[in-house]
């Protein structure tokens, strides 16, 4: 990729708020010189390693990357055999504490079965130096000091001199305190010149305390003299200084050394490490921008849905769906200036470089991009003033060498194509070239205000026009791209809402050719045709959505109604078991009895006695009680008519029927959906409203026939969400629901906290609990009712 292009297309500015996430040196050297790649395996496990730093940042919050040092200066000079200084040892022991806790941290999330199989890969590399960074931790404390237990000579050494500095204290505290110090010493303290303990002496008392003079004052009235009594103490000092420093200079190269041994793991270690940096900084910043991973390709293929530059704020941005490569591979973009043809070009390439180099783009889940050998941008007026360039030869400049360039497999972008000159010729020249490169099979996205050009995509295949919508109520483009339909003048409405005289325009409108009319008129058609289709469209969506949602739903108590069926038999069928039991037990103890009583007292048997055994056999057998309504179905045959109430027992739900299909099966309407049921699968519930009783009565709103089984509050204020729960629930209970699911999202958990609250004190609702995986985890309450 050529520099001057990610410096047009901004990708340098991209670069620039990435660095921000960074965590380590390391992180930052490696976003600095991030480039896209043109390798489809390579993009395709970068943007796969990229979706795994976001799954790890969704799940865990909290990425443990603090302590990372770039120690490569570091181990170089240890392998040659220099000393490091305390300081870069801690930075080395720093690095292997940080690397042994991602290492554990990924592992953890891995064995809670979050796949990430490329970050683990990466981690299982690292070997923990847990040896060596406990020896260096052992021998210097964080600030970067050596600590005296590093070696048992040090610590003596240091007992020595704190012993000895002691000493010369207490002998130098002793002449500042005497009766004649206050005449002789300019100030009564224990200073330190040149490593050595003095006190200030005023200049005519220099001889009184002989020994050595180390400075003087800038007046030169006062000497800090070492006094002849502690010469020889500072003396042993200094030689148990030079002991000390020869002991950390051996203990340093000693840890050097072990360093040293380590080269390749530390090296290994500071790769890893800046390569978790920055794919978890590309996962910070995909989250900040609300990116999403598309799929890639080698076809050329690009789909982008609800697509935004990710430099222009959220609040502010207009999401376009973009859409090439596959019906067509060239888009002409027409229209006014100033509407966003522009930032629709720059979004598109700034989105394909994004990819290629593994970040996330700011589109929604779903989109696809094609990964590029190339990508050529000529955007924006870059004409040189050293070569004293118009704009128009600036521009050519760049079409010709992109021109020399080009392949199949390139993402082209021109910007006002064939501007800067006479418009007949300009407009001429652009067709040329976009011919062109339209015949090299590059993909290809052109942006021009000449009229010309509109046409250019019904006269060639693999064409297509598009335009930004302008809104003339308003004087100021929307920003929308609107693919499939050409951009037309809006110079006589603009003209007409500021006030122009409807006589200047109409005489004007007769300066402009008939076909131009009716190309304005059949454009102004297709905008109103595709604003009218995207609705419909959309409302398909929904609807196909919320029946499949239902459907899933009805599936779903299907299942979970046999289950239950095949539970109770079960447990019936034990019931019954054990009541059988019983009555056999029952009975052969009765005959027990029966045979003692005939061996004792043979023919004496009395009448009583054998009615009485009698009684007890009739006890033992097992009570069956069918229920009235059984009885009833037995007995009678419910006759049915259209529009009667009825259950249909294998979904547990109500309906209505509509019409007989057979003798023994009727069409039946449960909520938006209508079918066949057979007449044993139905219970009777009751005739029509208006065959059972005539006179007027009060209707409840809100039937099973169009309550949804979800209820959908994400982009709602909280007091209107709840106020919508509390009607819903209502007409849920109406409808005989056994469960539904409200829908509010994760966000700040501030709705979904209000909502299950709510849900918790009603007095019809059983049991709530967030939605599974498949159902939308806790951003979903499912209810159940009593």
């Amino acid at each position: 990729m050529q520099e001057r292009v990610l410096k047009v297309l901004e990708f340098t500015k991209v670069r620039e708020q990435l660095l921000e996430h960074a965590a380590s040196p390391l992180g930052k050297e490696r976003i600095i010189n991030l480039v896209p790649s043109t390798d489809f395996t390579e993009v395709v496990k970068l943007q796969a390693e990229t979706d795994e730093a976001a799954t790890v940042f969704r799940i865990k919050g909290n990425i443990p990357l603090s302590g990372i040092h770039d120690i490569r200066p570091h181990i170089k000079r240890s392998v040659i055999g220099g000393v490091l200084s305390p300081h870069e040892l801690m930075q080395i022991a720093s690095t292997i504490h940080a690397s042994r806790q991602m290492k554990r941290f990924l592992e953890e999330i891995d064995e809670e079965r979050t796949e990430i199989p490329i970050l683990k890969e990466q981690v299982d590399q690292i070997i923990p130096l847990t040896n060596l960074e406990q020896d260096i931790k052992q021998a210097i404390d964080e600030s970067g000091e050596v600590l005296d237990g590093a070696s048992e000579l040090l610590r003596s050494l240091r007992q020595q001199l704190r012993s000895n500095e002691a000493r010369v204290r207490e002998k130098l505290e002793s002449m500042i305190r005497s009766s004649n110090a206050g005449k002789m010493l300019s100030d009564a303290i224990i200073t330190i010149r040149n490593d050595r303990f003095v006190i200030p002496v005023k200049q005519e008392y220099r001889s009184h305390y002989g020994g050595i003079i180390h400075d003087q004052s800038a007046s030169g009235q006062t000497l800090f003299i070492e006094p002849q009594v502690i010469v020889q103490l500072n003396n042993q000092l200094q030689d148990i200084r030079v002991k000390e420093q020869l002991e950390i200079e051996r203990i340093l190269t000693e840890l050097s050394a072990n360093a040293a041994e380590y080269e390749s793991e530390l090296q290994i270690i500071v790769k890893v490490m800046a390569n978790l940096d920055f794919v978890f900084a590309k996962a910070r910043y995909g989250k900040k921008i609300k990116a999403a991973m598309p799929a890639m390709n080698n076809e050329g293929r690009i789909t982008l849905f609800k697509a935004r530059h990710p430099l222009i704020p959220m609040d502010e941005v207009v999401a376009n769906d973009i859409m090439l490569g596959q019906d067509y591979t060239t888009i002409v973009i027409t229209g006014p200036n100033t509407g966003g043809k522009t930032v629709t070009l720059k979004t598109l390439g700034l989105c394909s470089l994004m990819a290629q180099a593994g970040l996330q783009v700011p589109a929604q889940d779903g989109s696809e991009l094609a990964v590029f050998d190339s990508v050529y941008a000529d955007i924006g007026d870059e004409q040189s003033i050293e070569q004293s360039l118009s704009t128009f030869s600036s521009h050519m400049v760049n079409i010709v060498e992109i021109l020399n360039r080009v392949g199949y497999n390139s993402l082209v972008l021109f910007d006002e194509l064939g501007a800067g000159t006479d418009p007949q010729e300009g407009a001429a020249l652009a067709i040329s070239i976009l011919d062109e490169v339209h015949r090299i099979g590059a993909r290809v996205v052109a942006t021009t205000h000449y009229p010309e050009l509109k046409a250019y995509g019904y006269n060639r295949e693999g064409v297509l026009n598009a335009s930004v919508e302008f809104d003339v109520e308003t004087l100021s483009p929307t920003y929308k791209l609107l693919l499939g339909v050409p951009g037309r003048s809006n110079a006589f409405e603009i003209s007409k809402r500021l006030g122009l005289n409807e006589k200047v325009i109409s005489n004007a409108r007769s300066h402009v050719s008939e076909d131009t009319n009716q190309i304005d008129k059949m454009i102004a058609s297709l905008e109103e045709s595709k604003r009218q289709a995207e609705i419909e469209q959309q409302e398909a969506r929904d609807f196909l959505k919320q029946a499949e949602k239902l459907h899933k739903d009805l599936q779903k108590q299907m299942i979970e109604f046999y289950e239950k069926k095949d539970s109770m038999l079960e447990k019936a069928a034990e019931k019954a078991e054990e009541i059988v039991d019983e009555a056999k037990k029952e009975a052969e103890h009765v005959i027990r009895d029966l045979r003692k009583m005939r061996t004792d007292k043979v023919a004496e048997i009395k009448e009583h006695e054998l009615i009485d055994a009698k009684r007890r056999l009739e006890k033992a057998a097992p009570e069956v009680t069918k229920s009235a309504k059984l009885v009833d179905k037995k007995n009678k045959k419910q006759k049915y008519m259209p529009g009667d109430e009825v259950k249909v027992l294998s979904f547990d739900q109500k309906g209505t029927l509509v019409d007989r299909v057979s003798d023994d099966e009727w069409q039946v309407q449960i909520g938006i959906l209508k079918m066949k049921v057979k007449e044993k699968d139905m219970e009777y519930l009751g005739a029509p409203a208006a065959v059972k009783e005539t006179r007027p009565l009060a209707i409840v709103k809100g039937s099973d026939s169009h309550v949804k089984l979800e209820l959908d509050l994400r982009g709602e204020r909280y007091e209107d969400a709840l106020l919508k729960v509390e009607k819903y629930i209502d007409d849920a209970l109406l409808a005989s629901y056994p469960r539904v699911s409200i829908i509010h999202g994760k966000g700040t958990g501030a709705l979904r906290q209000g909502v299950q609250e709510y849900l918790k004190n009603h007095r019809s609702v059983k049991k709530i609990r967030f939605g599974d995986a498949g159902e939308g985890g806790t951003g979903v309450t499912v209810v159940e009712f009593k």
